[in-house]
């Protein structure tokens, strides 16, 4: 059954808001540390991927949507809706969690904002097992755990090629939930502007706008050159346009 673009917007706005809402909330409220962060958010993915994915593919995240635009796999009217969505939804989630820390008396803070370097380390708590990353080194983590993270949605949801049925949404919800094991000292994991952006906008750290530039650019490069560089490895010889050409 196709669903109109209708529909897949407002399931990428509410796939969104349920990931925002369990992961971000659980980093604000858990006291669970990094591991059940990383796994909070591997289990909203995985619960969307169900949950909405049979709509929208449940991209929840506007990386994604790029990788996949460039993959050739949605139209740019797609893509825009999407993204837009993604980042109401992401909006919408970071504003309810603002009131209910607001009304439980909850310190905002770094209110699980991205960042990096010694403003980041400093507000986070370098005690809680935060590190002092440099720019680059930041950039780096974002672009290539993306990248890392589109090849294999890209794979599990590649039709009779990818994961088997039923099992797209495991694979990359637990791939999510490495991502962040690797990358939460540093840069309190990103890999999706939209999260990035609904925390920031809630922060009281300065660090969090300025730096937010970083966790837009970065997830978006790598998840454009996953969608072109598993254009290539799935083509097999049969044209994909970016690097053989079919006879």
């Amino acid at each position: 059954m196709e669903f109109s673009l209708k529909n897949k917007a407002l399931a990428e706005f509410i796939g969104t808001f349920v990931l925002v809402l369990g992961g971000c909330g659980t980093a604000i409220f858990g006291h669970v540390g990094f591991l059940g962060v990383a796994i909070a958010f591997g289990l909203t993915v995985v619960a969307m991927a169900y949950g909405v994915g049979h709509i929208s593919g449940a991209h929840l995240n506007p990386a994604v949507s790029v990788g996949v635009l460039v993959n050739g796999r949605m139209t740019v009217k797609e893509f825009v809706a999407y993204v837009i969505s993604q980042i109401l939804g992401a909006i919408a989630a970071a504003a309810i969690l603002f009131c209910i820390a607001k009304q439980a008396g909850v310190t905002i803070g770094v209110f699980a904002a991205n960042g990096y370097g010694e403003a980041f380390q400093t507000a986070a708590g370098a005690e809680n097992g935060y590190l002092n990353v440099s720019t680059l080194g930041a950039f780096i983590t974002e672009a290539v755990l993306t990248f890392v993270f589109l090849i294999v949605i890209l794979g599990a949801t590649d039709g009779k090629k990818g994961a088997p049925a039923g099992f797209g949404g495991l694979a990359i919800g637990l791939t999510l939930t490495l991502i962040h094991l690797i990358s939460i000292p540093l840069t309190n994991t990103s890999v999706n502007p939209a999260r990035s952006i609904s925390q920031a906008i809630f922060s009281e750290q300065c660090f969090a706008c300025s730096e937010l530039w970083l966790f837009i650019v970065a997830p978006c490069v790598g998840a454009a050159l996953a969608g072109l560089c598993y254009k290539c490895l799935s083509c097999n010889g049969e044209g994909c346009g970016c690097c053989c050409k079919k006879d």
